[in-house]
């Protein structure tokens, strides 16, 4: 087991890391930008050094810096959280070069999964459900003619995108090709990668996650879905398990697909298969986060298991103590995701100074977050500033639970989005769980928060 880890994040993912380190006597070493001198987890780690300036690509994305922190303070492992540098094949293999352990998947791995047309290609071929489509296209002519086989409406993807960008809806063949510009150039410009690849639109659907804990002795276990359909622009804001949708019979055949596309790309530690879930219970194979997930703790409520912990475990070589059989779905759970936003400004992006905070508490109630009363909130990073969870042995318990703790959670001196989450808590549609990914757009943001 490794004896010191050097957390490359910042925010509630490196608290919660660092907080799974000292249950299990590990040192940490936090790193930080300028801008985060005063965070909660440079706070909690036994060591922290700083790498860099306010703006990400100076600090929490200098592979240099955090390599050189990491080899100074001797750190045997890099946890990477979520984001940043997570799910980036060159950073694993500067680890690997270095001789540090980094607490995921192999670089070739992320690599393959992360080119999306590979993925789709390789899902395919393991006899996984995918949409149907086209891998990757670059002339635009050939991808016109490919349109109009595949029909319309269509979906134009980033082969390398994430996060919802590169992404645009193509309703008819007009609109194809400025669509298709569009999102290679916007695609170019975030991941340095104008690929794209087209598939079917499917306009009614459910997104569905399966979460995986693979070793490095063969043994891939599946924890059960995560119902993640409350959607913005392609973010999460709402996540529960497990999802009213998904009948125990259908729960084992997506089961059985995520560990099939697990074993297919050799696959080790956390890692999270993403379907979607049409109306007639068919599902297809979306993409492959090769991370932790920001929703994580969903899982860990309903099945009691550890996952930052046996990241951890899995990286130091050790196997799997579970197995399939021990995986139990106990109670509901639900996480809704706190922004330091405007919901009724477009979600404008808030920073400042927290002049107020009250954290509810309760029996199954926890509040991941690296926020304090006092803390001035930077405005150069995610908007995020906490995931509020909580688990009962119902559903409808389970959302009244969120409901009383949604109310008891103050925060003052920035915007954010409880008022709004409260509101879709309160919904016909939530409450029955006929909900799905396009729920928000058939809502009036100064109706949900009132």
């Amino acid at each position: 087991m490794f004896s010191k880890i050097l957390v490359a994040n910042r925010g509630e993912i490196a608290v919660r890391i660092i907080r799974a380190c000292r249950e299990m006597g590990i040192a940490t070493v936090a790193v930080f930008s300028e801008a985060d001198r005063d965070a909660l987890h440079v706070n909690l780690a036994d060591e922290s050094i700083c790498i860099g300036g306010p703006i990400a690509k100076d600090s929490y994305l200098n592979m240099e810096a955090i390599l050189s922190a990491a080899i100074l303070t001797g750190a045997q492992a890099i946890h990477p959280g979520y984001g940043f540098l997570s799910e980036n094949a060159k950073f694993v293999e500067l680890c690997e070069q270095c001789k540090i352990t980094f607490i995921g998947p192999s670089a070739q791995v992320i690599a393959k999964m992360g080119d999306k047309d590979q993925a789709k290609k390789t899902m395919r071929n393991a006899d996984v459900p995918v949409i149907p489509g086209v891998d990757f296209v670059e002339d635009i002519e050939i991808a016109k003619e490919e349109a109009s086989k595949i029909g319309f409406p269509l979906l134009i993807k980033a082969r390398a995108g994430g996060g919802g960008r590169g992404i645009r809806l193509v309703n008819k063949e007009d609109e194809f090709v400025s669509a298709f510009q569009a999102a290679s150039n916007e695609a170019l410009s975030a991941f340095g990668d104008g690929g794209v690849y087209m598939e079917k639109f499917l306009a009614v659907t459910k997104h569905i996650e399966m979460q995986l804990l693979c070793d490095q002795h063969g043994n891939v276990l599946c924890l059960g879905e995560r119902e993640c359909s409350i959607q913005r622009k392609n973010q999460k804001m709402i996540e529960e398990s497990p999802s009213t949708a998904v009948s125990p019979e259908l729960r084992e055949r997506m089961v059985v697909a995520a560990q099939r596309a697990a074993k297919a790309v050799g696959y080790t530690n956390a890692g999270t298969i993403e379907f979607l879930l049409d109306p007639d219970g068919q599902f297809y194979f979306m993409e492959m986060n090769t991370r932790l997930q920001v929703e994580h703790p969903v899982t860990e409520m309903v099945t009691g298991i550890d996952l930052v912990k046996w990241q951890i475990r899995i990286a130091a070589n050790l196997p799997l103590s579970i197995t399939q059989d021990d995986v139990q779905i106990n109670g509901h759970a639900i996480e809704c995701r706190i922004n330091a936003e405007n919901p009724l400004f477009n979600f404008r992006p808030s920073c400042g100074t927290i002049s107020l905070l009250h954290v509810p508490g309760g029996p199954w109630v926890r509040f991941d977050s690296a926020i304090y009363q006092g803390y001035s909130l930077p405005p150069f990073y995610d908007s995020m500033i906490g995931k509020l969870i909580v688990h009962a042995k119902t559903r409808e318990e389970a959302i009244r639970k969120m409901q009383a703790a949604l109310s008891e959670l103050v925060i003052e001196g920035i915007d954010q989005t409880s008022d709004v989450l409260m509101g879709i808590l309160s919904t016909e549609e939530f409450a029955s769980g006929n909900y799905f990914t396009n729920f928000l757009q058939h809502k009036e943001m100064n109706d949900l928060c009132c």
